[in-house]
């Protein structure tokens, strides 16, 4: 979820630690487990506890479990509150029924993506949105300046946590605890534990078989230990990031962001275009007409290249040679060394010429690497088995 330091962190990039930062109801417990935590999206996460390849692998093949309770929790109720938030976000809430997850976002009025975010949907008058960490303010806020005067926007970033359970044995850990794991990809069940309602939702950012438990802070400490306790690893930020990279999933901030429009980044798919009215439609209709000048590509190392973020990628030389004197067609947005694979692997923003199949060479501080343009995911992964 994932990657360089210093950037406007949501579900991925970790940077500096800075004064200030919040704390999950979990802090204490990382820090026990030995975790090394950083600031990530304003607050301070755990990153890696016995190792980010340990972590990614055990949620490969085992399970794992993260603490993504920075992500933000935000409650839309009442009359018509489904077809108000249908009216402002991206995607098309009538595509699913109630019980149900999707994938989403908001635009900014010129077409750029504002935050990427999960919307469940409980019923036509009942929304929950899980929005990115650093982006959950600024959503809230937009909602509630667009709001009826009837529907209202419950902020719930403080009250509640969530924990991912990921991985191929992730719903034997789920059952373990006594919460539902029975659900089609994307599908949600309100359940209980501890007395507490939980929502278990079959989503992740991993790739994998999953859930997502958002849970009241009251019951949140004995639910990561029962979860620990039934067999999965505990996992930082760092491996969520990996994960995702293997995906190609786009992380708000470095891949997708307000200057970044959603055909530029590939997620098109999650606009519902024929919908009559979303914010920043017009604008976002308009970039799609005229075509993208650029795109997200996947990049794959051909040598021992590990691309990291912002590192300039050139046109293969005429001359054929590896040497950074080809024209600049972009810049990595996200980049690791995939644990899975061995090799160094990435996101771009690249000319929209360049297309899945082409070399192109990455300034690896000062060293031209080549890379293969392929098209992500680079891993025989997918969440819906």
């Amino acid at each position: 979820m994932p990657a360089g330091a210093g950037s406007p962190d949501d579900r991925g990039g970790y940077g500096s630690r800075v004064s200030e930062l919040r704390r999950t109801p979990l802090y204490d417990r990382h820090v026990a487990l030995g975790a090394k935590t950083a600031d990530f999206g304003g607050w301070d996460m755990p990153i890696e506890y016995a190792g980010v390849v340990a972590e990614h692998t055990a949620v490969r093949t085992d399970v794992g479990v993260f603490d993504v309770s920075h992500m933000g929790k935000v409650r839309i109720h009442g009359p018509g509150a489904a077809a108000f938030v249908n009216a402002v976000l991206a995607n098309d809430l009538d595509r699913i029924g109630d019980g149900r997850a999707q994938y989403s976002m908001l635009l900014t009025s010129d077409g750029g993506i504002v935050d990427d975010l999960i919307v469940y949907r409980w019923g036509d008058d009942e929304i929950f949105v899980i929005p990115n960490a650093a982006n959950a303010g600024t959503v809230v806020d937009l909602l509630r300046a667009s709001a009826p005067a009837d529907v209202e926007v419950d902020d719930h970033h403080l009250d509640h946590g969530i924990l991912a359970v990921q991985g191929p044995r992730s719903a034997d850990v789920v059952a373990a605890v006594g919460l539902p794991t029975e659900l089609d990809y994307m599908a949600m069940a309100s359940a209980e534990f501890g007395g507490q309602p939980v929502i278990v939702c079959r989503t992740g950012y991993t790739g994998e078989h999953g859930y997502e438990l958002v849970a009241p802070v009251a019951v949140l400490g004995d639910l990561w230990d029962s979860v620990v306790a039934a067999g999965a690893t505990p996992a930082g930020l760092g491996a969520r990031d990996t994960l995702r990279t293997e995906m190609g999933y786009p992380l708000h901030g470095q891949d997708i962001g307000p200057s970044i429009s959603p055909v530029e980044s590939g997620i098109g798919w999650a606009v519902g275009w024929a919908k009559p009215e979303f914010a920043g439609r017009d604008a976002a209709s308009a970039l799609r007409a005229q075509g993208p000048a650029r795109r997200l590509r996947g990049l794959r190392s051909m040598d021992r290249g590990i691309p990291r973020c912002h590192m300039v990628v050139h046109r293969v030389a005429a001359d054929g040679e590896d040497s950074l004197s080809g024209e600049v067609i972009g810049e990595v947005t996200s980049g690791t060394f995939s644990p899975t694979l061995k090799v160094g692997i990435g996101l771009a923003l690249l000319a929209s010429d360049v297309a899945v199949g082409d070399e192109v060479v990455v300034d690896v501080r000062g060293r031209a690497s080549r890379f293969e343009v392929v098209a992500p995911p680079f891993v025989d992964s997918d969440p819906r088995r």
